[in-house]
């Protein structure tokens, strides 16, 4: 693709949302579809927390993704500026891509979904996500509730994690756009610093190695990222925010092990986004109830 395109009528963009309830497959099916990964996965519920751009370039054509955190009804002010984050998508995009599972087709949350795509007007997908999770047997009476439910532009059932019907959607998605400039250099795959980025791998690994412990109370905050020539490496410190003195306890474990483990599986999957050696220094602070503090959300990046 060529920059040298943005007045060629004949190249096709347009900025899509990926929304859906809590733990649906939205980064799965993004990392999936660009290639790459740009988002942090994890069974947790919720595990997004802020909206995420992923660029997929193609032969004449620029599909601009934006996934976002699952959308819920909620009380917590996280998980309140975490669905205001994803409803304000709906009106920023050109097409809207619905992923629901495939055996929680009838979760609640997708009536409130659609009452806000409805509102909105635009075109929109729906992808039964998980297919390999039922027998296959099990995917038309879900397509047929739901083509009553909304005037689907498509339905398209895939494994995301598979890889199982993604060049469909990636097909489908091209069909739908319309002619526009490329608005990112080719070479770009996503709007996320490098600073974000590492603290979402950090995250991602705490959600691992925690398990239940700790589902929402942890935030990282990257405080430097250092490269060092001479030393072949990059030399990064950052913090783990947590709301209380036991969850700092957790958060570091018997004799330090568990940030250890936590910064181990972090530095290995930093050196694969670097292409050299990392050195990760973590260090474990607490801020009191930051999850309900909203002063604190704003500084924390929420």
């Amino acid at each position: 693709m060529n920059m040298d395109n943005l007045d060629n009528s004949d190249f096709l963009s347009g900025f899509i949302a990926i929304v859906g309830p809590p733990n649906a497959g939205k980064s799965t099916l993004l990392n999936r579809l660009l290639g790459s990964k740009v988002a942090i996965v994890s069974p947790k519920p919720q595990t997004t927390r802020n909206r995420i751009l992923g660029i997929l370039n193609g032969d004449g054509f620029q599909m601009a993704f934006m996934d976002t955190p699952g959308i819920h009804k909620t009380s917590t002010p996280l998980h309140k500026s975490m669905v205001s984050s994803a409803e304000e998508v709906f009106h920023e995009v050109d097409i809207i891509m619905l992923v629901i599972e495939m055996h929680r087709h009838d979760d609640p949350e997708i009536r409130l979904i659609l009452k806000n795509i409805d509102k909105t007007g635009k075109p929109c997908v729906l992808i039964i996500n998980k297919t390999d999770q039922l027998p296959k047997d099990a995917i038309l009476p879900i397509i047929d509730k739901y083509s009553g439910k909304h005037s689907f532009n498509s339905i398209i059932p895939i494994s995301a994690l598979k890889g199982d019907g993604t060049d469909l959607v990636v097909s489908d998605l091209k069909s739908m756009l319309m002619p526009g400039p490329a608005f990112f250099p080719e070479d770009m795959l996503s709007d996320q610093s490098e600073a974000f980025l590492v603290s979402e791998i950090i995250r991602e690994k705490i959600y691992f190695h925690t398990r239940k412990e700790l589902p929402y109370s942890s935030a990282v905050t990257v405080d430097n990222i250092e490269e060092v020539p001479e030393k072949n490496l990059v030399s990064i410190n950052a913090r783990i925010h947590v709301e209380s003195e036991s969850q700092k306890a957790i958060m570091i474990g018997h004799k330090g092990k568990m940030i250890k483990a936590i910064g181990r599986s972090s530095r290995l999957e930093l050196e694969k986004l670097f292409g050299t050696r990392v050195f990760l220094g973590l260090i474990a602070k607490v801020e009191k109830n930051w999850s309900k503090d909203t002063r604190a959300l704003r500084r924390l990046g929420y």
